[in-house]
C-alpha cells in the first residue's frame, strides 16, 4: 500500500491538514486507530465543553454552527469533525493502527501497521497529538491498593461514583471539572490532590473570554506578563488559601514555557471549593492496602481515585530516532516546521490562544509546505 502523503491521526489536526492539502490540489490518506474521526474526543467525559469560543475553535474552511453556542459541547464537536471530513471528502481509514515508522531507502517512510501490513509514503504528517497515551504515575504501593483506580480518560460521568468517597489527582482543567462533576453528581465526598497550585482564571468576565486575554497579552515578555496575570487573578479569583489551596508561586507564562502549562478555567471549581463540596489536599505520595498517603503526612481512605495526571505523546514508540524528541517526548521541530524533509508533526504547540486555533494556523503552514514540495517533486533526502 502506498500514498504520496499520509497523515496519522484523524482528530482535529489531521483532518485540518488533509483539508488544506486538498485545497492546494494534494490528496492524502488519513490513518486513524479509532473506529471514527475524532476518536479521542468521543472518549472524553460527558460534561466536557470547549474552553475556547466557537468562532476561534473552527477548523479552516468550515465555521461551527451558531446553534452550538459559545462553548461547544463534546458531542457537538464530534459532529462537527465528522461533518468536516465529509465536506472535504477526506480519505480517512479507521481501525488502522500504526505501530512503527521507519525511514525507507528511497527517502520515503514505511509505516508498520497492526496485523502485519506495511504502508509506504513519500511525505508523513504525524497528528496524533500530545494527549495520546494516558499516564498514571508509578506511585509506591499502587498495585497493592484495594480500591478503584482509573485515569481521567476513562471517566465519563459521576453515576458510578454516587455515594462514594473519591480522590481526584491533578488540578488541571480535566481534574477540576471531574471533581465538580463528582460533587454535583452525588459522590459522598470529593478531594482534589494538588502538587503545584494552579493558575485559575474565569472563563469569562463581563462576557469577555479568557482566551482573548491570552491572545492579546500572550506576546508580552514573562517579566511583564506574569505580574499582570497575577494581578488579574487576585481581582477575579477569591483567595482560596483558607480552603487549602495556595496561590501559585511561579508565573503563568513561565510555567507555560517550562512545562507547557495552561491555566485552569473556572467552570465551577472555585464555588465548589468555597462551599466545601471539593476539598483540596496535598499531593499523593504513595498507596497502602487501604489508604492513600499524602505528601504532608496525612492520609485518605477513598473508595476510588481518578488520576487526572496527563498523557505521554507515544511518539517514542513509533520512531527509533531519539533525536527527533526532547526529554518529555515532544517533537523538537513542529508547528509547521519539518522535522526532516518529508516529516511533519502538528498539534504539539501549547499556547494561551487555544489548541484548536493553533491547529488551524499550523495546518495551513504544513499544507503549504507539503504542497510546494509535492509540486516541485523534492526528494525526502534526510542525509541518512
Amino acid at each position: 500500500m502506498f500514498s504520496d502523503v499520509t497523515i496519522v491521526g484523524a482528530g482535529a489536526a489531521g483532518l485540518a491538514v488533509a483539508a488544506q492539502l486538498k485545497r492546494h490540489g494534494v490528496d492524502s490518506v488519513v490513518l486513524e486507530r479509532g473506529d471514527a474521526v475524532g476518536a479521542s474526543w468521543r472518549g472524553r467525559y460527558d460534561r466536557l465543553r470547549l474552553h475556547t469560543t466557537r468562532r476561534l475553535s473552527a477548523l479552516p474552511g468550515l465555521a461551527m454552527p451558531r446553534e452550538f453556542g459559545r462553548w461547544v459541547r463534546r458531542d457537538d464537536l464530534v459532529s462537527y469533525l465528522q461533518a468536516y471530513a465529509e465536506k472535504f471528502d477526506l480519505d480517512v481509514r479507521t481501525g488502522t493502527t500504526v505501530e512503527r515508522v521507519e525511514s525507507a531507502s528511497d527517502g520515503g517512510w514505511s509505516l508498520h501497521l497492526a496485523g502485519g501490513a506495511t504502508h509506504r509514503t513519500r511525505t508523513l504528517v504525524i497528528a496524533i497529538g500530545y494527549l495520546h497515551t494516558p499516564l498514571i504515575p508509578d506511585w509506591p504501593g499502587r498495585e497493592s491498593w484495594n480500591g478503584q483506580l482509573i485515569h481521567s480518560s476513562q471517566y465519563r460521568n459521576a453515576e458510578p461514583f454516587r455515594g462514594k468517597d473519591v480522590l481526584v489527582v491533578g488540578p488541571g482543567n480535566s481534574g477540576a471539572e471531574i471533581a465538580s462533576d463528582l460533587a454535583e453528581g452525588g459522590a459522598a465526598s470529593v478531594s482534589l490532590a494538588v502538587r503545584t497550585p494552579p493558575h485559575i482564571v474565569r472563563r469569562t468576565v463581563a462576557g469577555w473570554p479568557a482566551q482573548m486575554n491570552g491572545l492579546l497579552l500572550g506576546g508580552l515578555p514573562e517579566r511583564i506578563f506574569d505580574p499582570v496575570a497575577a494581578g488579574l487573578a487576585r481581582v477575579e479569583i477569591p483567595d482560596l488559601r483558607p480552603y487549602g489551596l495556595s496561590r501559585p508561586v511561579v508565573g503563568l507564562k513561565t510555567r507555560l514555557r517550562t512545562s507547557r502549562y495552561v491555566p485552569l478555567q473556572d467552570v465551577g471549581i472555585v464555588a465548589d471549593i468555597q462551599q466545601r463540596r471539593v476539598k483540596p489536599v496535598a499531593a499523593v505520595q504513595s498507596f497502602t492496602l487501604d489508604s492513600v498517603e499524602l505528601a504532608d503526612g496525612t492520609s485518605l481512605r477513598p473508595d476510588a481515585v481518578v488520576a487526572a495526571t496527563g498523557y505521554t505523546t507515544g511518539l517514542g514508540e513509533l520512531f527509533d530516532d531519539a533525536t527527533l524528541f526532547d526529554s518529555d517526548g515532544l517533537p523538537v521541530a513542529h508547528a509547521g516546521v519539518p522535522a526532516w524533509p518529508g516529516l511533519y508533526f502538528i498539534g504539539y504547540d501549547v499556547t494561551l490562544g487555544g489548541m484548536l486555533r493553533q491547529i488551524r494556523i499550523e495546518a495551513q503552514r504544513v499544507a503549504q509546505h507539503v504542497a510546494r514540495s509535492s509540486h516541485h517533486g523534492q526528494p525526502a533526502d534526510r542525509g541518512l
